[in-house]
């Protein structure tokens, strides 16, 4: 029986442990915080409870395989629900669209708010995601890559992402469909989540709008923190043992600077011997903090960082917006003008778009009675950026509260808390930043740091800094791959 050694119990950890156990393999898992959940965690602060990481749950079923490939039914740990409207879309005209569940449903929305030709566009744009998710999911997001040829191998797919123009840009691919520009921001703002303005990325990142407009957006009961709470019981059940409170010093190696693993050593001396490593921390805190003696691999150096967000969590008095739903995107006017001066100038935006989730809407037990809690995320510049976040801080946390005023949430605040880019890196996330390395062609698929290294056999590696990438069905996958280069073959 191999022996591995998980390290960190977030999403991606958790997938691994899951996918090892299911294959076969003696699982522990270690987790410097108290409990599993990583950035998916948990925060509470006078009566409210708030998660603390991503609030947009999509692809259920990844979710979903991490309990069966462990044998157990996720309807005995975890129940998610559709969230409809999926977003409130709010332009700075006054307008609002709702993202619905079901592409007759949102062709309905479109029809009685832009119009019947949109509508049309709408269904057309909504089957050719879904041709471009069933390509690129199994044959390019759910694979390990030994070599840039695996991207010919085989050679049909990549032809048919070449026919539905998947490697122009993004923006004028979303335009073919829609007249209204309310809609092409709508469908394309979700190249930030890969680091990438609409206007810079390939059409191929239009899978992620097909993962949140189309698939569906789901929230679990009790909240996101539910899920990975969910998945670690599971993973106990089945045998994985799940040390918390358990920080990581050294992953050693046979030698300084490479050989074999041999085992973890935690904070305090103890070893723990085994066959594999999988490591879920930011892969260059990793190289730096765990495996000082190997130097990162150079598509890590000279790797390009995704923008950062601040996130300001607000217990709130008093009741939501009238039209306030679970999540809730306000546009702004300056597009291209807000994407230049975060991507490109290393500036805050302009005139920035937020979004503001209200987990209460559908799980009032986050908040005491009468009383809601609020996320607000601005996306803002990484580290690398000039901006001195000790005096940025009030200044950015005062936009934002004027901001949620002209919108219309309550100005009334009982307790609150923001996450700056400085307290990212302070939880270990390199160059402040929870979106890891950007998704540009070149830091993708084969040229994205890969998930193992050939200088120290058994040291492999799953999160956002690896493949296939950034979100929660991306995380997901990546401690699958790992596990799957563990297990030497598949763990599906």
């Amino acid at each position: 029986m191999t022996r591995v050694v998980v390290i960190g119990a977030g999403l991606s950890g958790l997938s691994a442990a899951c996918h090892l156990a299911g294959g076969g393999a003696e699982v522990t898992l270690v987790e410097a915080s108290g409990g599993p959940g990583g950035r998916a965690g948990s925060l509470e602060l006078g009566g409210y409870r708030f998660d603390t990481g991503p609030t947009v749950i999509t692809m259920p079923d990844l979710v979903e395989r991490c309990f069966t490939v462990l044998g157990k039914d996720m309807g005995d740990y975890l129940h998610m629900r559709p969230v409809d409207p999926m977003y409130r879309a709010c332009f700075a005209d006054g307008s609002e669209l709702r993202v619905r569940h079901g592409v007759d449903a949102m062709a309905e929305e479109i029809r009685r708010e832009c119009g019947p030709e949109d509508a049309a566009g709408f269904v057309r744009f909504a089957r050719r995601l879904t041709e471009l998710y069933r390509l690129e999911m199994p044959n390019f997001i759910e694979r390990n890559y030994d070599s840039v040829l695996d991207l010919l191998r085989p050679l049909r797919p990549a032809l048919e992402l070449v026919r539905l123009g998947a490697f122009g840009r993004l923006d004028p691919w979303v335009r073919r469909y829609f007249r209204d520009e309310r809609l092409v921001r709508l469908f394309s703002f979700q190249s930030l989540y890969a680091g990438l303005a609409p206007y810079e990325a390939l059409a191929l990142y239009a899978v992620i709008t097909y993962m949140d407009a189309v698939n569906g957006v789901v929230v679990p009961d009790g909240g996101v923190h539910a899920l990975p709470t969910a998945i670690a019981r599971a993973a106990a059940d089945s045998g994985v043992a799940l040390r918390y409170d358990a920080p990581v010093e050294r992953i050693v190696l046979d030698r300084a600077d490479g050989g074999p693993v041999r085992g973890v050593r935690l904070v305090g001396g103890e070893l723990l011997a085994c066959d594999a490593v999988v490591c879920t921390a930011d892969l260059a805190v990793a190289y730096r903090t765990m495996l000082p003696g190997l130097d990162p691999p150079r598509a890590l150096r000279r790797a390009h960082r995704s923008p950062s967000a601040l996130v300001w969590h607000v217990g709130v008095r008093g009741p939501l917006p009238t039209a306030a739903a679970h999540h809730n995107i306000h546009f702004g006017i300056r597009w291209n003008d807000s994407f230049k001066a975060l991507l490109d100038d290393g500036r805050r935006m302009p005139d920035a778009s937020l979004l503001v989730t209200a987990p209460t809407v559908d799980e009032p037990s986050m908040a005491p009675p009468g009383r809601h809690v609020l996320y607000v995320l601005e996306p803002v510049p990484n580290l690398d950026a000039p901006i001195e976040w000790s005096t940025e801080r009030k200044r950015a946390r005062d936009d934002l509260f004027h901001a949620l005023t002209r919108f219309g949430y309550s100005r009334d605040i009982e307790v609150e808390h923001l996450v700056d880019p400085e307290d990212w890196a302070a939880e270990g996330l390199d160059r402040g930043t929870p979106f890891a390395l950007s998704h540009r062609f070149f830091q993708s698929g084969p040229f994205r740091p890969a998930n193992h290294d050939r200088r120290a056999p058994g040291l492999y590696f799953a999160g956002a800094s690896t493949v296939p990438g950034v979100g929660v069905p991306m995380v997901l996958v990546s401690g699958m791959l790992a596990a799957e280069r563990v297990l030497g073959g598949t763990s599906r």
